[in-house]
């Protein structure tokens, strides 16, 4: 075990771990932290993505100790207060979920997405969110999201709370 300090959503957090425990483990068992999910655990379905210095990652294959002051940003930390983040809203607004259980993954993904390329084409949002899975199939559904968000939200205001 280790003392490991953790700058999440704008919040420091120090958690004794083991430094080889997965970044997803630390963020549901030891923070409470649970909009992360745990799909395949090894990194290929998404689901478990956030945003570590404002680039998608995912946190089942990532090891704690390797993003010690980092800055990450979990599904929770988007919205401020009661409004939503833009990518959230637009999720809502184009119902692109169905079972739900990727959507946070999916958010973080296009938040990174939005952040790197504001005005993103619909093959360029496909090819970005190749690695997130959707089981449900909503998957034109997260494309119209994403270009809502990037519309509505004026570019790099959809990919504000990446850079937190």
């Amino acid at each position: 075990m280790a003392t490991i300090r953790l700058a999440i959503n704008q919040k420091s957090y120090t958690v004794d771990a083991d430094p080889q425990t997965s970044l997803l483990t630390v963020l549901r068992e030891y923070l409470d932290l649970t909009g992360s999910k745990y799909g395949c655990g090894e990194g290929q379905c998404g689901a478990c993505t956030v945003l570590i210095d404002g680039k998608a990652q995912r946190s089942c294959v990532t090891r704690v100790g390797s993003v010690t002051q980092k800055p990450i940003t979990t599904i929770e930390g988007l919205a401020k207060g009661d409004q939503l983040h833009a990518v959230q809203q637009a999720f809502l607004d184009a119902e692109a979920m169905q079972c739900g259980y990727c959507t946070s993954g999916m958010i973080m993904s296009a938040v990174a997405l939005l952040k790197q390329n504001p005005a993103p084409s619909e093959n360029e949002i496909i090819r970005f969110m190749d690695g997130n899975v959707c089981r449900c199939g909503t998957y034109p559904r997260i494309v119209s999201a994403i270009q809502k968000a990037a519309k509505t939200a004026s570019g790099p205001a959809a990919a504000k709370g990446a850079s937190r």
